[in-house]
């Protein structure tokens, strides 16, 4: 099976933060499916390569001085996935994220079983308080989607093994 990551639509208000003011998505099917949305997650989200822990501790870096969360080092291994707070999970759904002065976000991995395998979708929403948060998502976006992307692969990969 060709696996293709499509960027998708996702409405405003959602669900897992309905003040949110921005929004992105992503979808992949794969043919073996997950055992349920926190597998996913964690195949997802878990693992990154050098180079996106290396944009990290230059983010946190910067983001320091500047009083925002670099973390949620506060929450067991069984509380996150990967170094994101888990705020809801159900079999089909897990949301992951934080909330801080600059924005709150939240990723979203959905399941959903279809004849052909399992479409996994990966949603971030944000709502963003002040401009630092605009200028914030505006530099972070590139790199945003080049690891959504990225993690988006990673699956697809769990999938060919």
């Amino acid at each position: 099976m060709a696996h293709i990551v499509k960027a998708v639509g996702v409405a405003l208000p959602h669900d897992a933060l309905p003040t949110g003011d921005w929004a992105d998505a992503y979808r992949v099917t794969v043919a073996a499916p997950f055992d349920n949305a926190r597998a996913a997650g964690d195949a997802a989200f878990s693992t990154f390569p050098f180079w996106v822990n290396g944009l990290m501790a230059l983010r946190n870096l910067i983001v320091t001085p500047l009083g925002l969360k670099t973390g949620a080092k506060e929450q067991t291994a069984a509380e996150r996935i990967g170094f994101f707070p888990i705020i809801s999970e159900s079999d089909h759904q897990v949301v992951v994220g934080m909330n801080d002065r600059h924005l709150d976000f939240r990723c979203v991995v959905d399941i959903a079983d279809t004849g052909a395998g399992q479409d996994i979708t990966i949603a971030t929403v944000i709502r963003r308080h002040n401009w630092l948060g605009r200028a914030y998502l505006m530099i972070v976006m590139p790199f945003h989607q080049l690891i959504i992307r990225t993690a988006m692969a990673r699956l697809a990969n769990a999938d060919a093994n």
